[in-house]
């Protein structure tokens, strides 16, 4: 077998096993605040909040929480975007033992009533702007609870349950101690997308957390100092990267996170400028905002040193102006949501590979396994499906056995993406995980948006694929067939989207046929579709 030059540092690196504290998030951040009191936690359009300022919030929501009779497992939901409230209410429901389930803030009511509904959430912490989505499907859920954070003056007419910052107020900060099994207690339902069916609540044990940002100081820990990091954090905290890679890992490397609640570039890079972050997780989307800036270089984008890039594939070109302009490097990693998220990442300590996920986690075993079985390991270089087993990996899918049953098997997690495998142990994933489309990082699953397009009276057929796009990575097209004697335009069907689904999974091109192609059992080919589209 032929000599890696990784491997005796990768070795070292996973001979034993991590040690995972028997610790909670909100207990991490209890620890940083003792050691580094003083050190700013977060940073928010100038406002600066310390780790003693942090965990002390923290104590009077959670004391608020449990006067209100919020009970261990109890489920509540956060639907905020990036911002110190969303710190403090995350970690407040993890203290008193209750789960987050994270909600999208650009879900519209349809999505937001199946989430509330299939967790049981009785209490939800929301932006004021999405307040009356919540209170238009309140009724048919069983909510019980509206806490509404206000980030400004809104102007909004209403009368709330509760205000966040009255909600703090009316806490003590005297926590009644809760017992927490962090190996089995859950801690976060994250919600997959419905590509075969309902949308799928994995549920995240506080173990399964608190491992996957240990596995990841664990990989990087040569290029990370405890308390002088700063965190450039606009990757969205309710998507299981930004909450692991960003809130947390920072929380636990005592690093300062730089939030901003949404991407538009010339804030962006004001910020950087004023605020020179040294760590920068993102998507593929912002590295291309920044990159095609023409004054990028003025606003001192060279304090960035290290990028994590994840969620959709990083375009080799893009890395390399990218990284000539800043002088960082971008390791290209993978994960799911089912594995909080991170299994792979390009090593910084060896060679990086174009075109490659990178090699496993600290503690993550992986291998790829034939199509026809999934229980034989496949030669190097050959096609089938990745198969993950680590601490990280979730317990299982909400009140959905048979669907854990598919998944999780002999404690391997089957992840239906197809990748191969090469000598050194870099892996490549080949296709993506049931049909997905990757916008600009968000997830989009082609069943949700078709189900939308078959309530339109004119549709008999309709299919949706991701087709490439320059900015995006890809966007989404949708393929339709007409019912008869009906007659209806693209921006008429992309009207209906828009009214039905959130933003980012409205199709951006509409295309109309006499005929879809299918098997001989009927099913529609879809991956013709994206070939013919790919072609093109």
């Amino acid at each position: 077998m032929r000599k890696k030059p990784w491997l005796s540092v990768y070795q070292d690196l996973v001979a034993a096993e991590i040690e995972i504290p028997d610790r909670t998030i909100p207990q991490v951040l209890q620890n940083t605040a003792k050691n580094y009191p003083a050190h700013n936690a977060i940073t928010f359009f100038g406002k600066k909040i310390t780790y003693q300022e942090l965990s002390h919030a923290v104590n009077l929501f959670a004391s608020s929480l449990q006067k209100n009779g919020l009970q261990k497992g109890d489920r509540v939901a956060i639907m905020l975007p990036n911002c110190p409230q969303y710190v403090i209410a995350y970690n407040g429901v993890l203290t008193v033992g209750a789960i987050v389930t994270q909600l999208n803030p650009m879900s519209v009511e349809r999505e937001i009533e199946y989430i509330l509904n299939d967790s049981g959430a009785e209490t939800i912490i929301v932006l004021d702007a999405l307040y009356p989505k919540v209170k238009q499907v309140q009724q048919s859920v069983n909510l019980k609870n509206i806490i509404v954070v206000s980030l400004q003056p809104s102007g909004q007419d209403f009368a709330p349950d509760y205000t966040f910052d009255g909600f703090l107020t009316a806490g003590n900060g005297q926590v009644i101690p809760v017992e927490i099994e962090t190996e089995h207690d859950i801690a976060v339902l994250q919600y997959t997308g419905g590509t075969t069916g309902r949308s799928k609540g994995a549920m995240l044990t506080h173990k399964n957390i608190l491992a996957n940002v240990v596995q990841t100081y664990e990989f990087f820990k040569d290029d990370v100092e405890f308390g002088k990091e700063r965190f450039l954090t606009i990757i969205p905290l309710f998507h299981v990267f930004g909450m692991t890679s960003a809130m947390n890992y920072a929380i636990y490397t005592a690093s300062e996170s730089i939030m901003l609640p949404r991407f538009e570039i010339e804030e962006v890079l004001n910020t950087i400028k004023n605020e020179r972050p040294t760590i920068f997780p993102g998507v593929p989307t912002m590295y291309v905002a920044i990159t095609n800036h023409p004054h990028a270089e003025d606003y001192g984008i060279d304090s960035i040193r290290s990028c994590n890039s994840g969620s959709a594939p990083m375009p080799l070109e893009l890395l390399r102006e990218f990284e000539s302009k800043t002088g960082s490097q971008i390791l290209e990693g993978y994960g799911l949501s089912e594995a909080s998220p991170t299994t792979h990442c390009n090593p910084p300590f060896a060679e990086r590979k174009a075109g490659s996920v990178g090699i496993g986690f600290p503690s993550t075993d992986y291998k790829v396994v034939d199509l026809a079985t999934g229980t034989e390991k496949v030669p190097f270089g050959e096609l089938g499906e990745l198969v993950i087993k680590g601490p990280q990996v979730m317990k299982g899918y909400w009140n959905m056995p048979e669907e854990t049953a598919v998944t999780l098997k002999d404690g391997w997690l089957y992840t239906g993406d197809i990748a191969r495998m090469d000598e050194d142990g870099y892996l490549y994933i080949v296709d993506r995980k049931k049909d997905m489309i990757i916008a600009s990082g968000y997830n989009i699953y082609p069943r949700d948006v078709e189900e939308v397009i078959y309530e339109h009276p004119s549709v008999q057929e309709a299919v949706v694929i991701g087709i490439p796009d320059a900015y995006r990575g890809e966007t989404v097209k949708a393929i339709i067939v007409l019912k008869a004697g009906k007659t209806v335009t693209a921006d008429e069907i992309i009207e209906f989207c828009r009214k039905n689904l959130a933003a980012y999974k409205v199709p951006g091109t509409v295309e109309f046929r006499e005929q879809l192609p299918k098997t001989n059992v009927g099913k529609i080919l879809r991956r013709a579709l994206r070939e013919e589209a790919a072609a093109k």
